[in-house]
């Protein structure tokens, strides 16, 4: 019996025209029969995917930035509404580098911190329009001069040469995560996060406190950043504009996002459970 789901955000919550209407009822049904919901996605959590969050499980333990960061939304009115339960910071010298590297190859670059910081370098197109896609305005700093240590960075780009490079010369310290947003066509997004750290590390911890095992979890996804969750669960989801890899792993493949493929997802969930 599945008694905790995770849901990816870009390509499965969220589809070229947003999140699709059928979801929330379909999300409502499985929450109110016991089950937990846990959003799960490379996205900071502010803005756009911190709404989401709250909406699928508004008393629950939600991933970010990759696997580094775990929040939970508070119950106690006396308490800050959200709290860090999880912050895995990368390591000084490995992200030196990889700033550095990025400046050289003039790729997009993207900084987050601790404490919920959002930043850039410089003005960019790609910036820019990934600032609207998350609902979230960064700030213009040194990514090497800021007072909060980076839990993330991300590198965007639109041709596979520089990013190709990029990869091959990281710090090993450091470990490359690789998406796309159906928002933004044709642009790939190279997530980096502290060595061992990844949204199958934060699963395991996120059931490990709800008391459940990833064997007793599900996770629904689309892209090559969801692979080892959607293997190491009991049940994993592929959505059906998943890549080929992704669907071949998954135990179950549903229809397209924008023909609500999470809602067919969650809803054959709540059959399940349904004595």
């Amino acid at each position: 019996m599945v008694g905790l789901v995770f849901i990816d955000v870009d390509g499965t919550l969220v589809g070229r025209d947003g999140v699709p209407d059928c979801v929330w009822p379909a999300a409502e049904a499985l929450r109110n029969q016991g089950v937990r919901l846990s959003l799960i996605t490379g996205r900071p959590g502010r803005g756009h995917a911190l709404a989401y969050a709250r909406r699928l499980d508004p008393t629950g333990l939600h991933v970010f930035e990759s696997g580094a960061v775990v929040l939970a939304f508070s119950r106690d009115p006396h308490s800050p509404p959200i709290q860090p339960l999880l912050v895995e910071a990368l390591p000084h010298e490995a992200t030196r580098e990889a700033v550095r590297l990025a400046r050289r190859l003039e790729l997009p670059l993207e900084g987050y911190t601790a404490d919920g910081g959002f930043f850039v370098e410089e003005a960019n197109p790609l910036l820019e329009a990934h600032q609207e896609l998350l609902g979230v305005a960064a700030e213009e700093a040194d990514l090497l001069a800021l007072a909060s240590p980076l839990v993330r960075l991300q590198v965007l780009g639109e041709t596979q040469a520089p990013l190709g490079l990029f990869l091959q010369a990281l710090p090993q310290e450091l470990q490359a995560h690789v998406a796309e947003s159906p928002r933004m066509p044709g642009v790939r997004f190279v997530s980096l996060t502290k060595r061992g750290v990844s949204k199958l590390t934060a699963a395991r911890f996120v059931a490990e406190s709800y008391g459940l095992t990833l064997a007793q979890s599900a996770m629904v996804g689309d892209g090559e950043n969801d692979l080892e969750l959607i293997q190491g669960v009991g049940l994993g989801i592929a959505m059906g504009n998943a890549s080929p890899r992704v669907k071949a792993a998954a135990k179950r493949v549903v229809a397209r996002v924008e023909d609500c493929g999470l809602e067919e997802a969650l809803s054959s969930l709540l059959t399940r459970q349904t004595p």
